[in-house]
């Protein structure tokens, strides 16, 4: 059973994603453009062609798990390396207060999200595997 603020910390970090993915995919509402550092950075990731399409996939199939409640362990797992790097790009390239807002809670309810499911985490932290016989 999981307590209100793991389902509010769920929803709201599904929302997030959800709501990002989607609006990449469908470019809904147009994100304000990178300046500086942060716009060579995006620029090169562009370039790329395949790298934003397949992270917004990637959003929305998170977003939609923690938003229905399933393989929330997975969207949680697969979501921490980017929130990682959301959060680290933030900390180095000059940013607005709104996106340091908005990556510091992204964070933060990633961190309450792995905590809330830790023991789903047990099993991969092991050192050794061992088969059952």
């Amino acid at each position: 059973m999981e307590s209100k603020a793991t389902i509010v910390a769920r929803v709201l970090l599904g929302l997030v994603f959800f709501g990002f993915g989607l609006n990449g995919l469908l470019q809904l509402f147009p994100l304000p453009p990178a300046q500086g550092a942060a716009a060579v950075f995006i620029d090169g990731l562009v370039a790329s062609r395949y790298f934003f399409p397949l992270l917004f996939v990637i959003y929305l199939f998170a977003g939609t798990a923690l938003l229905i409640g399933r393989f929330v362990p997975l969207a949680v797992a697969v979501l921490a390396p980017i929130i990682v790097n959301i959060a680290v790009m933030h900390l180095f390239v000059p940013s607005s207060g709104a996106e340091v807002g908005l990556a510091t809670l992204v964070t933060i309810l990633e961190i309450f999200l792995a905590w809330s499911y830790r023991p789903a985490f047990r099993p991969m932290l092991h050192q050794r595997y061992e088969r059952e016989s």
